[in-house]
């Protein structure tokens, strides 16, 4: 069984005051042992990635740049990468792009951040992610990450009211009303499945953020999504939200964990 993983770290596990949160991230990655670990926000670690890495027994892929933070995918033998890059493409954060070798064909994972701030960004970052998916070649894909989109199936309304106007609008049109669901929408029409509905409803709503490290710009608030192609959801077998213990202080975000019916190659 092979378990996959999704992150928002927050800033590289270092806060503005000094705060070193890298530990815990340790400590939440090595209790869970995903194979594959797409990370976001790696402020300042364009350099130091490969030692978080080999604290975690993995080798990391890293795609920096232009705008925001780094993201990444970190693969832990025996998954061999037959091949890794970023996602050429003007993303306010990044794209990363692994593929590994299965026993059931290659698996290509990506790691991707979305605007923060922009609807209109957001889409456009899930169109040159819909394109890359589309050109991957095989039937065995999965897009993990923190979309910073709220999804399409349910009603926000409540939930946006709370936050303060600044955040809120992040979330809206221009006409300032209706909540902008269009990135996941967007990869959702272009035939990927969203994991979360396979979790079972253990964790209501799969809520990844904010957790007890803080997160004023959240409401308790779906943005961390993994995202498959049918041929994988159909091997899915487990979708969590991980909580608790050091997860609780590791990240703003919770990680996702999904287990799926494939083997290394």
């Amino acid at each position: 069984m092979l378990r996959v993983m999704t992150w928002n770290i927050r800033t590289g596990g270092r806060d503005g005051d000094g705060t070193d949160r890298r530990d815990r991230i340790v400590s939440v990655v090595t209790a869970q042992r995903p194979d594959v670990l797409a990370l976001q926000e790696l402020r300042g670690m364009d350099a130091t990635l490969g030692g978080l890495a080999g604290r975690l027994g993995m080798t990391a892929h890293l795609a920096r740049s232009c705008f925001g933070q780094p993201v990444a995918v970190l693969v832990r033998p025996p998954l061999r990468a037959l091949r890794a890059g970023p996602v050429r493409r003007p993303f306010h954060h990044a794209a990363a792009r692994v593929q590994v070798a299965t026993g059931a064909g290659p698996l290509t994972v990506f790691s991707a951040h979305l605007s923060p701030y922009s609807g209109g960004r957001r889409r456009m970052e899930a169109d040159w992610l819909a394109a890359a998916l589309g050109r991957t070649g095989g039937e065995l894909a999965l897009l993990a990450g923190d979309l910073n989109t709220l999804e399409p199936t349910v009603d926000h309304t409540a939930r946006l009211a709370g936050l303060a106007t600044a955040y809120r609008r992040r979330h809206l049109r221009r006409d300032g009303r209706t909540v902008d669901t269009r990135a996941v929408a967007r990869l959702l029409d272009a035939g990927l499945a969203d994991l979360w509905p396979r979790s079972g409803g253990d964790e209501p709503g799969g809520l990844t953020v904010p957790t007890r490290h803080g997160g004023a710009e959240f409401a308790g608030m779906r943005l961390d999504y993994l995202l498959a192609t049918p041929a994988l959801a159909d091997r899915v077998r487990v979708v969590r939200v991980v909580r608790d213990g050091d997860a609780e202080t590791a990240s703003d975000h919770y990680p996702v964990l999904a287990e799926v019916d494939l083997a290394a190659g």
